[in-house]
């Protein structure tokens, strides 16, 4: 497979409080999304923003989310524009895997609309049942975004801690270097997504944490926004803490075979873009 590095939705600026190992300069936090390249189409981890995001935000995306992620909203981030940039059709996406459905990781799902979707089914119920008990329900899970009646595939946990000591989901039509890593906590069915590139396994892992100032195994640094909103979004702090410590152990055991990155971090996709770029 070919590995596209693709921020589909920029974000407000966020520093890095005092106590961070190296200085980092504030950048806008992302909406890091993957385009896969492989022998049946183009696959998409995550679509970011789309265009309906930008063109009606306050119907589909909400006043609540505006004021709080200030999305810059150009049609040049969108997934499909993107896509297009790099010579393909969006009508080339055949699937998209999604790490859960908020709002911005799936805005741009109306611009595939004959790509199968593939979710975690806890997550495709919380959705399809909001709102429920949750106080964020509303702000996360916008039915505009899914008006145009996806193709979803959804999966349960199979317990097979398989992969690195965690469970693993194989995808429907799918290449099995593609892989569906429940980590609950965020939401109901937050998962985050594995991908094999070459000798070595990216994990896109979605929300499951913010910032990697917080996967550091002693000198961890925060910030102070971002972990605000990640208790106030969460659904199962225990289990999020958890999952905070497994992908730490993973990191500090594995590092070598496995890079680990969040999908709102812009420092760990400026690293990635780097690389594109030195190449």
């Amino acid at each position: 497979m070919r590995i596209h590095h693709l921020n589909c939705g920029s974000l407000r600026h966020v520093a890095p409080d005092e106590g961070a190992p190296v200085a980092l300069a504030p950048a806008r936090a992302v909406c890091h999304c993957l385009l896969l390249e492989t022998d049946g189409g183009l696959v998409l981890v995550d679509t970011g923003l789309g265009r309906n995001d930008v063109d009606r935000p306050h119907e589909t995306l909400g006043e609540t989310f505006l004021g709080r992620a200030q999305p810059v909203l150009t049609a040049e981030e969108t997934a499909a524009h993107q896509i297009a940039a790099l010579g393909h059709s969006p009508d080339d996406v055949t699937d998209i895997v999604v790490t859960h459905l908020d709002l911005d990781h799936i805005g741009g799902l109306p611009d595939f609309p004959n790509a199968r979707v593939h979710v975690h089914a806890a997550e495709y119920r919380a959705a399809m049942a909001a709102p429920g008990a949750h106080p964020e329900d509303r702000t996360r899970y916008r039915p505009a975004q899914w008006a145009h009646r996806p193709h979803w595939v959804t999966y349960e946990t199979r317990r097979d801690d398989s992969w690195f000591g965690f469970d693993a989901i194989e995808l429907d039509g799918l290449p099995p270097e593609i892989l569906l890593v429940p980590l609950g906590g965020h939401t109901s069915g937050h998962s985050a997504v594995a991908v094999r590139d070459t000798d070595r396994w990216l994990l896109h892992a979605g929300d499951a944490y913010y910032h990697h100032g917080q996967l550091g195994p002693v000198d961890r640094w925060s910030i102070t926004g971002l972990e605000a909103l990640e208790e106030l979004t969460e659904v199962q702090r225990p289990l999020r803490q958890a999952n905070h410590a497994r992908l730490r152990e993973l990191v500090a055991r594995h590092g070598d075979e496995v890079e680990v990155f969040s999908a709102h971090d812009p420092w760990e996709f400026q690293r990635y873009t780097a690389a594109t770029t030195a190449r």
